[in-house]
């Protein structure tokens, strides 16, 4: 088979890398002692200095997968206890998000990627932005992490944060 000259440049546009700029999240639900566990509600959203939701990252809670039917609780009815999150955000959305809704995790590190200049959610425009984790959990406590950071990066930037209590350490990247 022989390649024609524009048939060769959509073949080098296309082993081209990602030109996207990507946030990487390292996110520990450290194990706890306690008599009744349950697993922590988790929610990441990217805020402007102006405290408006940029973007939702992810919102993990409870979902019911053996009766998914529309008028199942699905779990939705304990998400306001993510305070901060769900009063920016959480009650004006129609809930499970595609791409951003999930199940609760488990105790451990789970690591995520996000395209953050992709053509189906709008540019961060220039300015200050925190990446907020907030976690609650039943018959525990709520933590909320914030970790600023400036937009857009120049350079490849990581951000360290350890929670108290429902999270553990934080590991941001981000790749311009």
């Amino acid at each position: 088979m022989r390649l024609t000259p524009l048939g060769l440049c959509i073949c080098a546009a296309w082993s081209l890398p990602s030109l996207a700029a990507q946030l990487d999240l390292s996110l520990e639900i450290p194990q706890l002692d306690v008599a009744e566990y349950h697993r922590p509600y988790v929610a990441a959203w990217i805020e402007d200095d102006s405290r408006h939701v940029a973007r939702n990252l992810l919102v993990w809670y409870q979902q019911d997968r053996r009766n998914p039917s529309p008028n199942a609780e699905q779990g939705s009815k304990w998400l306001p206890d993510l305070r901060q999150w769900w009063r920016r955000t959480g009650r004006a959305l129609d809930l499970p998000l595609d791409g951003v809704s999930a199940a609760t995790r488990a105790v451990g590190v789970h690591r995520m990627s996000f395209q953050l200049d992709t053509t189906d959610q709008p540019d961060l425009a220039p300015g200050h932005y925190k990446l907020r984790i907030e976690a609650a959990r039943e018959e525990g406590g709520r933590e909320l992490i914030d970790l600023p950071f400036d937009w857009p990066a120049t350079a490849p930037l990581t951000l360290n944060g350890q929670g108290g209590s429902e999270l553990g350490a934080i590991r941001v990247t981000i790749t311009p």
